[in-house]
């Protein structure tokens, strides 16, 4: 019990100006690469092969979830990441990965990242197709980034366990670690690797669970992440790919954006990917003790609105830390921890 240290959340700190800003226009000084950095959490929830493209459109990276069935890769374009569990991978490993197209990205999606297994996967995939793309997780210890980034063996790491709106785990098990310290430690491991590895490539470290507002994901980024995962944010877009109720009654897509656009009460169904409904969803026959939650919540807005929003957001803080580019942003701001009287005087 000696190591126990002091950890902070999103509501704990505040980014600090830096002393003076070169930055005169947030549009014109500032550079945003088209695609945001930002992926849509693996739940069926939120993203499908109907409504990928919504997304897309707006600059956000797609993750599918494990619901989506092999004979619905061929309709995933390049960049997108499909989501497989163990089952999945011995399947195809069988079949020496053939099903995937040249660059193919994918999810080994588990719900302890920690596991020696997902590397032994990694390094087996690498070795049949290095070309694939790899992201792993959920992993909530700094330590076990740098474990995954000295095997060589990934490219994205999702980082954070329990955090998420629809997830039990923490709340149950009391397993986990509050996301904006993860990601702050997280960041220094991989500035350690970095620094420790000459000419190595370090995996891109995935903030996903638990962003209430715009603030939390802008906050992510701060800390050090190249990602931030975002579930229950997106659910309450009316792109999103739940299913649309009206005083109870379920819609078709079209009926419901009328209602929604004339200012109707239209609501969203919402559930976390380890709840028995979806472990149904993604074929399983025996179920594991749910860890996640279901919701009925209001549609609150359409995808473009929340983009246009989050980029005013974002330029706003990185005007203010005189930052250029995200590269100028990520990690390398100046973080100030708070008091609940500081939180309380402006969270209004």
């Amino acid at each position: 019990m000696e190591n126990i240290k002091f950890k902070f959340d999103f509501d704990d700190i505040l980014v600090v100006p830096t002393v003076n800003t070169h930055i005169t226009s947030r549009y014109k000084d500032i550079i945003l690469p088209r695609t945001f950095p930002l992926f849509t959490a693996p739940m069926d929830t939120v993203v499908n092969v109907e409504n990928m493209f919504d997304f897309m459109e707006n600059g956000i990276g797609v993750t599918l979830p494990r619901t989506i069935k092999s004979n619905e890769y061929h309709l995933i374009p390049s960049g997108v990441f499909i989501s497989l569990g163990f089952d999945d991978l011995d399947l195809f490993y069988k079949q020496n990965f053939k099903i995937f197209t040249t660059g193919q990205h994918i999810l080994i999606d588990v719900a302890n990242g920690h596991m020696q297994k997902i590397v032994d996967y990694a390094r087996e995939i690498k070795r049949l197709r290095p070309d694939i793309v790899i992201m792993v997780g959920n992993i909530a210890n700094p330590e076990t980034y740098m474990w995954y980034a000295k095997n060589g063996s990934v490219d994205y790491i999702r980082i954070g366990i329990g955090n998420g709106n629809g997830c039990l785990t923490t709340k149950q098990s009391g397993i986990g670690h509050p996301m904006a310290s993860l990601i702050h430690e997280t960041y220094l491991a991989k500035k350690r690797f970095l620094e420790a590895n000459a000419g190595r490539k370090a995996p891109a470290i995935v903030a996903d669970g638990g962003m209430k507002d715009y603030s939390d994901i802008i906050k992510s980024l701060a800390l050090g992440a190249d990602y931030v995962m975002i579930g229950s944010i997106f659910n309450k877009a009316f792109e999103s790919s739940a299913p649309n109720y009206l005083y109870g009654v379920k819609l078709k897509k079209k009926h419901a954006k009328y209602f929604f656009d004339k200012g109707y009460p239209v609501k969203k169904y919402f559930r976390g990917m380890s709840t028995k409904e979806a472990q149904k969803a993604m074929g399983k026959t025996s179920f594991k003790t749910s860890e996640g939650v279901t919701r009925i919540r209001r549609v609150e807005y359409h995808l473009s609105g929340w983009i246009e929003n989050f980029e005013h957001y974002l330029r706003n803080a990185m005007s203010y830390a005189n930052a250029k580019t995200l590269e100028d942003f990520k990690g390398k701001v100046e973080i100030c921890q708070i008091s609940k009287n500081a939180y309380d005087r402006f969270n209004k």
